[in-house]
């Protein structure tokens, strides 16, 4: 998925970052998952989100996550 994923707009959700074409916060995702809930459970709860929009945000964060352990 090679287009915008994660949209800052200060007049969608007082700036939270969301999903792009959306007004789900990317914290929501977080949330449901540090609950336990499965990315199922998410997805049903937000139907304007597609899984490849949840997965790639989950890759960038691990990415981001990962790059910070090793730094070069």
């Amino acid at each position: 998925m090679n287009t915008q994923l994660i949209v800052v707009d200060p007049d969608i959700q007082s700036g939270s970052p969301v999903f792009a074409g959306t007004r789900v916060p990317i914290q929501n995702l977080f949330d449901y998952i540090e609950e336990g809930d499965s990315l199922g459970v998410f997805l049903a709860q937000f139907p304007s989100v597609t899984r490849e929009m949840a997965v790639s945000v989950l890759e960038q964060a691990r990415t981001a996550l990962m790059q910070d352990a090793h730094p070069a």
